[in-house]
């Protein structure tokens, strides 16, 4: 029986399409052969996937009310269960409208995140080292693989800069990716607790910033001109500057275009370190353009602050208080300590949520 016409639905038709001719190329052998085809392809049938289901669970809800209907007419009967089909009707319905609300496009990506320290010092890179062993828990508890691309170690042990990769490891359901879950984390984030270097006992604020970007693992998405780029090589350092290296492996990439640097010295290796910094570079440069692209309507990237100001933090962590406060979601929680041990989802989730509901409402639904 054919499913009366629901133009608000009609978004979820080339959706549908897109969907059957995947399908049909992954059963064609000659794609197995080129693998970054193949990884595009399942990430983005899996993408579809939750939103076909959702319109195939609707059209059989409506195909059985408008069934039902029709039987009512000629027995009343029928009319008894002519409540609980509608609800079953409007539930798939209300799902599906959900499922239609565009998504980022970037949702299935990988991330590079960098964590800089900021205001505070010493204190503000040891606080950056939480951060970024936070993060690397994080991935660990969610099967997530991560590589460290480039650090400054402090002389106590903190970071004043870190670079990280984390990638999941097959194709994960759609929104378990490592940038739908971590891009929420760009911004200012502020510590509260008594530093290693106080002797007092008084209590400091210091910050250290997080920038998240998407990992852009075709090159071919940002083509870089080679003559566009200024190569220059030098000796790795480590703390207090002193020389960690002997050869000039440490890597700096100038985009000339645009102005962007980025430097890598993680690897003894020139070749590998050059890979990693063009890797970085590509990521900034598609950021970059989604940010100007978006800049007039989009309010997915406005807590990622580009300057580590404590006036412009996104979250703080207060030690003597165990607390951990997220000031654009009103999200509040006693667990510090076990959040920077990776128990971020909660976190996380509040953001996420947060984001969702804007998504309903810039798509007109309430």
């Amino acid at each position: 029986m054919a499913v009366a016409a629901n133009q608000a639905f009609d978004s979820a038709l080339p959706l549908l399409a897109e969907h059957a001719d995947i399908e049909r190329q992954l059963s064609d052998p000659a794609v197995h052969g080129d693998p970054g085809a193949l990884k595009r392809l399942n990430k983005r049938y899996a993408a579809l996937g939750p939103t076909v289901s959702a319109y195939r669970a609707w059209e059989r809800a409506a195909e059985d009310l408008g069934a039902a209907r029709e039987l009512a007419a000629e027995d009343a009967s029928f009319a008894e269960e002519l409540p609980a089909l509608e609800a079953a009707e409007a539930k798939a319905a209300e799902h599906l409208r959900h499922q239609l609300v565009p998504r980022d496009p970037d949702d299935d990506r990988d991330v590079i995140l960098e964590v800089k320290a900021g205001e505070g010092g010493e204190e503000s890179a040891l606080f950056a080292g939480d951060l970024l062993r936070m993060y690397l828990r994080y991935a660990e508890r969610r099967g997530w693989r991560t590589e460290l691309l480039d650090t400054t170690p402090s002389d106590l042990g903190g970071y004043k800069d870190a670079r990280l990769s984390i990638s999941a490891i097959g194709t994960p359901t759609p929104g378990e990716a490592p940038w739908a879950r971590l891009k929420y984390e760009g911004g200012v984030h502020r510590v509260q607790r008594v530093p290693v270097t106080e002797s007092q006992g008084r209590i400091h604020t210091s910050a250290a910033g997080v920038l998240v970007m998407p990992d852009i693992d075709d090159p071919a998405e940002v083509a870089l001109d080679p003559n566009d780029l200024k190569i220059d090589v030098f000796r790795s350092s480590g703390p207090g500057g002193q020389s960690v290296n002997t050869t000039d492996s440490a890597v700096r990439i100038t985009h000339l275009p645009t102005g962007v640097v980025v430097s890598c010295q993680n690897e003894k290796s020139q070749l590998q370190n050059k890979e990693s910094a063009l890797r970085v570079l590509r990521a900034r440069l598609h950021q970059m353009a989604v940010d100007e692209a978006q800049a007039a309507a989009s309010e997915q990237r406005r807590s990622q602050v580009r300057t580590v100001d404590r006036s412009e933090r996104i979250r703080t962590y207060n030690f003597p208080e165990n607390r951990i406060a997220d000031h654009r979601t009103g999200f509040k929680a006693y667990n510090l300590d076990q959040v920077l041990d990776g128990d971020l989802d909660p976190v996380l989730q509040s953001a996420v949520d947060a984001d969702k509901q804007a998504r309903l409402a810039a798509a007109g639904e309430r």
